[in-house]
């Protein structure tokens, strides 16, 4: 059974300075901040949190679930979105939309919420004090963070079905959405020390399924926290992908995996392509091939490059196009985009690079590269490429290297701004954040699938969103709108 790919993307972003140089300190100062200029201190309700839960249905002693770490600074957005602290980085997940281009737009306006965060905590700080973030993978010293994705999936559809599906997938759309990095920084990684890698990511993964997401990293997380009806859903909780500038890579990223994890749902893993049979290895093979030439050997016997899988996949996904059109991925126009956008950026990194240079971060960032080696007879390895790089995601729109290689941008400014503000229409996200807006004093507590009110009197009261695609713009906004008190909401809603 196809579900509506309901989606979205959770990024921690790297932090530099603060008081004492603390990253958990200055994380914090950033998210409240931002809570406080925002006039929103609703905290996270930590009740369903279930991340030791594996969708294979087996414990492994051998796996360690993330720690979650309910102490650290926790807020919910008026347009939905949940702003934190994560381990060490400030974290902005982004609300449930309902396409991926929806999807970008506020993964875009999470880039706008951390940029103000910064400067409104920048405002109070000391000169030698003041924090710079990046939207990137990791810090050159070995530690990566992640950009995670996050996709609506039948219950019906088993889990090693699912493995066998995005497997090919993950390990080669690193050729098109990849953000490009000089050098490497895990012990693996520095053995082969490449000048240059296609994704910030890739080195540090280290297995094929497993539970997780700082720790032996795998390719296809188990995490089972559907943040909806169990017996219905599942959530495919993807943490392999980089963080990108593009927001074009970013759409196609979404929308791409969308279309494929449809087509999953359709017509099984038995029409996809064969995986390779070394998975790990071929991740970190094909980050550091820029001519995108080396070919692994797969299950079927056949080899492949990463633009072979993507070929295969493209080719399988626009006779899905073409025989359904796709609904539950976006409408016809944006389907038809997707498909456009993933083709040309495909052809385009094998055929003509500079072409896609607006679209594909590790070309635009690689472009950059070579041209200053050339210009300035830099070695391989300068310690300015490295500082280069990290120019490139720098959030300060003065500072940022990505803002000044002519990457494609999807959205005006005011899409942007008001994705900041209010929630998306087409999900529960969109009552969620209209009750943030409307009732911050009433409401204690908050998470993807409830809101906890407090009414004054009484015992607080818990109102369940199970279902993503609920609590939309056209079921509830009259309802909002005609009870302007909590106490009249939730009477309306229980009569």
């Amino acid at each position: 059974m196809q579900v509506p790919k309901v989606l979205g993307i959770e990024t921690e972003y790297g932090i530099a300075g603060g008081p004492e140089k603390d990253p958990i300190l200055a994380s914090s100062i950033i998210v409240n901040a931002y809570a406080l200029e925002g006039r929103t201190r609703i905290n996270w309700d930590f009740d369903s949190e279930s991340p030791s839960s594996d969708s294979r249905g087996v414990l492994n002693f051998t796996s360690f679930a993330p720690i979650v770490e309910t102490h650290l600074a926790n807020t919910v957005l008026t347009n939905g979105a949940r702003l934190y602290v994560d381990h060490a980085h400030p974290e902005y997940s982004s609300p449930e939309c309902r396409t991926p281009l929806e999807a970008t737009l506020f993964d875009v306006a999470g880039e706008e919420v951390m940029l103000r965060a910064m400067n409104v905590s920048n405002q109070s700080l000391d000169p030698s004090m003041r924090m710079t973030l990046y939207k990137n993978n990791c810090d050159g010293k070995g530690n990566s963070y992640g950009t995670h994705e996050n996709y609506l999936l039948s219950r019906d559809l088993e889990f090693k079905e699912v493995v066998a599906g995005v497997v090919p997938h993950f390990v080669s759309r690193q050729i098109i959405f990849g953000a490009g990095k000089v050098g490497a920084e895990t012990e693996d990684g520095l053995e082969v020390n490449p000048a240059f890698q296609i994704s910030q990511r890739a080195e540090f993964f280290e297995e094929v399924v497993g539970l997780e997401t700082t720790l032996k990293r795998p390719i296809v997380n188990t995490r089972d926290e559907p943040h909806s009806d169990a017996e219905r859903y599942r959530r495919l909780h993807v943490i392999i992908g980089d963080a990108n500038m593009s927001q074009v890579a970013t759409f196609v990223k979404l929308g791409s995996t969308s279309l494929l994890l449809s087509l999953l749902e359709a017509e099984g893993a038995r029409v996809f392509p064969s995986m390779p049979v070394h998975p790990v290895q071929t991740v970190r093979s094909f980050a550091i091939d820029t001519s995108l030439s080396h070919a692994v050997l797969c299950e079927d016997g056949k080899k492949r490059t990463a633009w072979d899988f993507q070929d295969e996949l493209w080719n399988l996904a626009n006779s899905f196009v073409q025989r359904t059109g796709a609904p539950d991925v976006a409408s016809e126009d944006e389907v038809s985009l997707i498909m456009k956008q993933w083709r040309e950026m495909l052809d385009g990194v094998r055929d003509n690079p500079a072409s896609v240079a607006d679209r594909v971060d590790w070309v635009a960032k690689l472009r950059i590269i070579e041209g200053l080696k050339e210009r300035y007879g830099l070695h391989d390895y300068d310690a300015k490429l490295r500082a280069v790089d990290l120019q490139y995601h720098d959030l300060r729109k003065d500072k940022s290297l990505s803002k000044r290689v002519g990457l494609v941008e999807l959205f005006t400014s005011e899409q942007v701004s008001e994705a900041v503000h209010n929630p998306p229409r087409t999900t529960r996200a969109y009552f969620r954040g209209q009750c943030v807006t409307r009732y911050p004093e009433q409401i204690v507590a908050a998470n993807w699938d409830s809101l906890v009110f407090d009414l004054g009197e009484g015992p607080l009261q818990r109102v369940p969103m199970l279902d993503p695609l609920r609590g939309t713009a056209e079921l509830t906004q009259d309802l909002l709108e005609k009870n302007p008190s909590v106490s009249a909401l939730l009477k309306a809603m229980n009569g």
